[in-house]
């Protein structure tokens, strides 16, 4: 006969661990890796980086001019974060647009996620049948390739998806 004791640690003991699930096939494995950086449109580089470097300490990279998106980046980091400031260098760039948008001022531009192959995630993106602004992959700053998703499939949220070599 089971004492009171028994019945009530039975009652609570721990669940049983779950089997570990099989690993998924290589046509389910995720599209996104992980943050690759978060953008931040600005009116000018110059005066939004003191805030990031000397304020928040974080470690800048040299400014670099991406012509085909008509913008200056400045890449800032802190620890394995990423933030990209990104400055129209053209007043029909797209980053023009959304400074006037927002009265003229700094704001989240967009999310951007780490994958493997950019090429093969617009392609399976799409296949799921979310809509890109890229149908093929662009060049971005270092050394990356890009593409963009548009936010009507993201619920207003602009992210682009990023191939970097260095990680």
């Amino acid at each position: 006969m089971k004492s009171p004791q028994d019945s009530s640690s039975a009652a609570h003991a721990a669940p049983q661990p779950a089997t570990p699930p099989a690993t998924p096939p290589d046509a389910l494995a995720p599209v996104v890796l992980g943050l690759h950086h978060v953008a931040i449109a600005v009116p000018s580089i110059a005066d939004a980086r003191p805030v990031y470097e000397a304020a928040l300490g974080m470690r800048a990279t040299e400014v670099e001019h991406v012509a085909d998106q008509r913008v200056d980046v400045l890449v800032l980091v802190a620890g394995s974060q990423r933030i990209e400031l990104v400055e129209p260098s053209t007043e029909d760039s797209p980053i023009s647009k959304f400074l006037e948008r927002s009265g003229g001022r700094a704001g989240l531009h967009h999310l951007a996620w780490h994958v493997a192959d950019v090429a093969a995630a617009i392609q399976r993106l799409k296949a799921a049948g979310v809509q890109m602004i890229d149908d093929s992959p662009r060049d971005g700053s270092h050394h990356t390739r890009i593409a963009f998703v548009h936010p009507r499939s993201t619920g207003g949220v602009l992210m682009e998806l990023v191939e970097d070599p260095a990680l």
